[in-house]
């Protein structure tokens, strides 16, 4: 007898294997999941068993998803847990707490995993059984940044004290090897190309978590009012903290889109100290590298 595998049964598999105490078996008549028991085991043909799942698997994709994580102080957390050997499971769910947006993909991650790895051993019943194999296409997490963050127009009475705050503090840490003095030098540099930016009026957008926490800003100018269509990025900075997540490039995505509507032709980072994570970022989303800057046509 063949079950078809409804979005209800899916869940309630995915929920069973997660669970190491009891064992589950499927019940083909009425497509739902009863519990096995001496006397009810699968015969393949009215209950069938469920695909393996241990603490080794559940370990492995914790691991994987770890090893992916971009998100620097997250990753190291949890790969300390990975590696801690007792508790392994329960210091996990603890830790990852302490990094909601993190957490959250956590879950979509387990989730997209356990669905695919359910959806394959389906379709290898469905092989059995002579049935055509059905395409699993996980959900689209395109518009997740905007479940987890708020983007919103910069301002500079509202948002610039907060930004100098962050950004005065990230040039300090960048490298505590750096003297003091010469790290305040280089913040002082990027102050005063800022400043002559927001004389002129800048653009860009403001990012903060749901619980309003500053977690990335980017802004630019035009070049000169000879040059309008010319714009320069004055500035682009997402706090440690929020770095892996998507903010950066989706702050980009923004900025580019805004002044493609706005009528701008091109988009320019010139010479300056860029940090070594910013640099992929830039390539990734359209920037070619000219000299020793960066430029995006728009047009």
């Amino acid at each position: 007898m063949t079950f078809s595998l409804t979005e209800s049964l899916l869940n309630e598999i995915q929920s069973a294997l997660e669970n190491q105490e009891q064992a589950f078996l499927v019940d083909a008549a009425q497509t739902k999941l009863v519990e096995k028991t001496e006397g009810l085991k699968g015969d393949d043909e009215f209950f069938y068993e469920l695909p393996e799942w241990d603490s080794a698997a559940g370990f492995k994709l914790r691991e994987d998803f770890v090893e992916k994580l971009n998100a620097p102080l997250a990753h190291e957390a949890l790969q300390s847990v990975l590696h801690s050997g007792r508790g392994v499971f329960r210091n996990f769910r603890n830790v990852i707490k302490d990094y909601p947006e993190v957490e959250k993909r956590w879950h979509i991650y387990k989730n997209e995993k356990m669905m695919s790895y359910i959806n394959n051993w389906y379709n290898n019943l469905r092989e059995v059984w002579g049935l055509e194999k059905l395409d699993y296409v996980p959900e689209s997490d395109d518009s997740l940044i905007h479940d987890d963050f708020s983007f919103t127009a910069y301002e500079s009475k509202a948002n610039k004290e907060e930004l100098m705050l962050f950004m005065n503090a990230a040039f300090k840490a960048r490298d505590e090897n750096l003297d003091e003095e010469l790290a305040q030098a280089i913040y002082n540099i990027w102050y005063e190309q800022f400043e002559l930016a927001e004389a002129k009026g800048q653009l860009g957008f403001v990012c903060r978590s749901f619980s309003n926490d500053f977690a990335g800003c980017i802004t630019a100018a035009y070049v000169s009012k000879k040059q309008e269509e010319v714009m320069i990025l004055t500035n682009l900075f997402v706090p440690e903290a929020f770095r892996g997540l998507g903010i950066g490039t989706e702050l980009i995505s923004m900025c580019l889109s805004e002044f493609k509507k706005l009528g701008k032709k091109w988009l320019i980072l010139p010479k300056m100290i860029i940090p070594d994570f910013l640099e992929p970022l830039l390539l990734r989303t359209g920037f070619d590298k000219i000299d020793s800057g960066y430029a995006v046509n728009l047009q």
